[in-house]
């Protein structure tokens, strides 16, 4: 009865090794191909989603940058330094809750020596100080009420006005110093001739 067996058991071993080659490839044929190389519609797509993304990170920068400096006008209208705003003209009135504002600190003005200063520009002109780095809108005017309006003005200063500048710009000292106004001044004076 098991004479005929060895031949039967060598034929199932080659059936078996046969069958797990087949399952072999057949498994990498499935799950073991590399993935397609993404086509280039899937490439532009994610080109337009990565640009998107940088614009509106772009624009929360902006957001940060406008809520900072609003967020420094309310520290220094909150320390008595009002700053002047353009409200068409008009002017703004603080409201009655607000907290009486502190005396000014009599050191600023013992720092240092201050400098000329005008009572208005020179023919009705203000220089754009805006253009020198570190000074927006709400510091312009703060520069503008100090009698500073004109680049030739800043360029000029001495380092015991620079400290005086700087000890005197309410919730801005230190500025002056820190973004080199005097330097950019002098090139900005140039530029106007």
């Amino acid at each position: 009865m098991f004479r005929g067996w060895g031949f039967l058991l060598g034929e199932i071993w080659v059936l078996i090794a046969l069958a797990a080659l087949i399952g072999l490839l057949i498994g990498w044929l499935i799950w073991g191909r590399p993935s397609p190389v993404a086509d280039a519609g899937e490439v532009d797509r994610l080109r337009r989603e990565r640009d998107a993304c940088q614009a509106r990170a772009r624009d929360e920068a902006a957001r940060i940058a406008h809520l900072e400096a609003a967020l420094a006008e309310a520290r220094a209208a909150a320390a008595g330094a009002p700053l002047a705003q353009d409200t068409g003209g008009q002017a703004e009135t603080p409201p009655a809750s607000a907290a009486p504002a502190p005396a000014p600190e009599p050191a600023a003005e013992s720092v240092g020596t201050r400098p000329a200063a005008l009572a208005a520009p020179r023919n009705g002109q203000p220089d754009d100080l805006k253009r020198i780095k570190g000074i927006g809108p709400k510091l312009e005017q703060l520069c503008n009420r100090l009698g500073f309006w004109h680049f030739d003005q800043i360029a000029n200063w001495t380092d015991d006005e620079i400290a005086w500048v700087d000890a005197n710009l309410e919730a801005f000292k230190g500025r002056v110093t820190r973004d080199n106004w005097v330097a950019q001044a002098r090139a900005l004076a140039r530029e106007n001739g």
